[in-house]
């Protein structure tokens, strides 16, 4: 198939005008004039546009949001409060007794910064979304035009076909002499 301008792509395949394309059914008939593929991977791409501040955000709620995590830092709770409770009380040198307002506080600190940066992280998977549905929006854009254009070509070589015979049935009963 000759190579068709993007307006006539776009007129033919989406019944559109190009100024009226979104960008991705523009990248699909570029690919297409191309000949080119369309797909890609959706976290190779994210992680391509991603900052610095997105993938540590990333990587804290990864920590923060796992077993391991919560395991150890119940661990250094249950430590800090027998080491202030029991054995530096013992000798009176306990420098946060209970009710533990030093720990309350580095507590609330913790909660104050992780919770932001576990929602920066949940942005960043929102946008993740939104990347692969577009992604897979192009893909399956890319196929049904693909489909669509296998249709026309397999239409016109049935029509081809058709006009063939016709042709070679008009032949044969202008050769057999009527009775």
């Amino acid at each position: 198939m000759a190579q068709l301008p993007l307006a006539d792509l776009a007129q033919r395949l989406l019944r559109k005008p190009a100024h009226a394309l979104d960008p991705e059914e523009r990248r699909v008939l570029d690919s297409i004039d191309s000949g080119t593929i369309v797909s890609r991977d959706a976290a190779d791409e994210a992680d391509a546009r991603s900052s610095f501040g997105e993938r540590l955000s990333d990587r804290v709620a990864a920590i923060g949001g796992s077993w391991t995590f919560i395991i150890a830092f119940t661990a250094v709770l249950i430590g800090w409060m027998l080491l202030n409770s029991d054995v530096l009380a013992h000798f009176g040198a306990a420098f946060d007794p209970f009710p533990y307002i030093f720990l309350n506080l580095m507590l609330s600190t913790v909660a104050a910064i992780q919770a932001p940066v576990i929602m920066m992280s949940q942005n960043r998977q929102a946008a993740k979304d939104r990347l692969a549905a577009s992604l897979d929006y192009e893909t399956n854009l890319r196929a049904e035009l693909d489909i669509l254009r296998l249709h026309e070509k397999l239409d016109g070589v049935v029509l081809d076909r058709l006009g063939a015979l016709e042709a070679k049935i008009d032949a044969l009963a202008k050769s057999v002499p009527t009775a």
